[in-house]
């Protein structure tokens, strides 16, 4: 990283969740001076806590959708990584203005309070959901993004940076299909998938992290950070998880949930076709132009011709082999391995 968090005050929304307790962690180990959970939940708060024991970590119990709770939680702070969510698609589907008042209006509240109390830069996470979203979860991220971009546009002067990430799917965070299959490998059942040929981008949490930090470190105001991710099919996820586990390739296949799409989006051709490449990273600058678009036409700026999108049917795929491989890189992975054969988790 580039900019530096020793001696730093950090803000976490939705910090006890995956990320939030991973991200707690890095910034203790750097030095940071003290850092803020934020979050609904106080009895994980409460086993953080006792967790991570370190007097560094304040714990802030408050709601994003609340923005007297955020802006109190927010000032003297010099960042804020943003990670409160509604993240499920099935339920945000079925209850689509929760999903709006959190990620929407909830993540409104988090970058105001940051601008008035002069936060640095902000961060926030987003999905690849939100990219031809077709689902309330990815409709209400795409206005997350909006709102993070309307920010850079209509202050252009502002000393807030605002910034996002995008990522697939992470492994063995909150809602992780990973988790499920090996507690269906426990109850001796076989495996539940809605569609054996779906294709879904794969990232560990090591991996999301180093994205928000890449973003924290090189953030201009509006940009869209992307990590590109290699994907696999479900079925191959799935007969993964029971290579490893050493027990017979068995599914289920319980037909498409609500709101699911066959293959997620990280990138559009419109964006590709003015993203930067950082090598492992895209950044997808701020469209900075006014509503005078006759201008721009007149100078040229027409845009480049469409390409690809950057989905999980085109990227880079993952076999069955190289899948166990992955998985037996999560430590989460490696501790159930553990429990249940030694000799498996090597």
């Amino acid at each position: 990283m580039t900019i530096s968090t020793t001696g730093r005050r950090v803000l976490i929304t939705g910090g006890t969740g995956s990320f939030g307790q991973t991200m707690v962690r890095r910034l203790l180990d750097r030095g940071a001076g003290e850092v803020r959970v934020f979050s609904r939940d106080e009895a994980k708060q409460d086993a953080m806590r006792r967790s991570i024991g370190d007097e560094r970590v304040r714990y802030y119990v408050g709601d994003v959708r609340d923005y007297d709770s955020v802006l109190k939680a927010s000032r003297g702070i010099d960042y804020i990584f943003h990670a409160a969510a509604l993240k499920q698609v099935p339920s945000c589907e079925f209850f689509p203005l929760e999903a709006v008042r959190t990620n929407v209006l909830g993540s409104g509240n988090v970058v105001e309070a940051a601008e008035r109390n002069g936060v640095g830069s902000v961060v926030v996470l987003s999905t690849d959901k939100a990219v031809h979203p077709v689902n309330a979860m990815g409709m209400s991220k795409a206005m997350m993004e909006k709102v993070a971009q309307a920010h850079a546009r209509n202050n252009p002067n502002s000393a807030t940076t605002v910034s996002c990430v995008r990522y697939g799917n992470v492994m063995y965070s909150r809602g992780s299909v990973i988790p499920l299959f090996i507690e269906q490998i426990k109850a001796g059942r076989a495996l539940t998938v809605t569609d054996p040929g779906m294709t879904r981008f794969l990232m560990s949490l090591a991996d999301s992290v180093e994205l928000v930090e890449h973003a924290f470190a090189h953030a201009r105001a509006g940009d869209i950070f992307i990590r590109k991710a290699a994907a696999c099919t479900v079925s191959d996820l799935a007969e993964a998880v029971c290579q490893l586990f050493d027990v017979p390739f068995k599914l289920d296949v319980i037909g498409v949930r609500h709101g699911e799409k066959t293959d997620e989006t990280l990138a559009s051709r419109e964006e590709l076709t003015r993203a930067e490449d950082f090598g492992e990273f895209l950044r997808v600058p701020l469209d900075a132009r006014d509503l005078n678009y006759s201008l721009y036409v007149s100078e040229g700026e027409l845009g480049a011709g469409p390409v690809e999108d950057f989905n999980s049917a085109n990227a880079e795929r993952l076999g069955v082999p190289e899948i166990v491989e992955l998985l037996k890189t999560l430590p989460e992975v490696r501790a159930e391995l553990a429990l249940r054969d030694p000799v498996l988790a090597c």
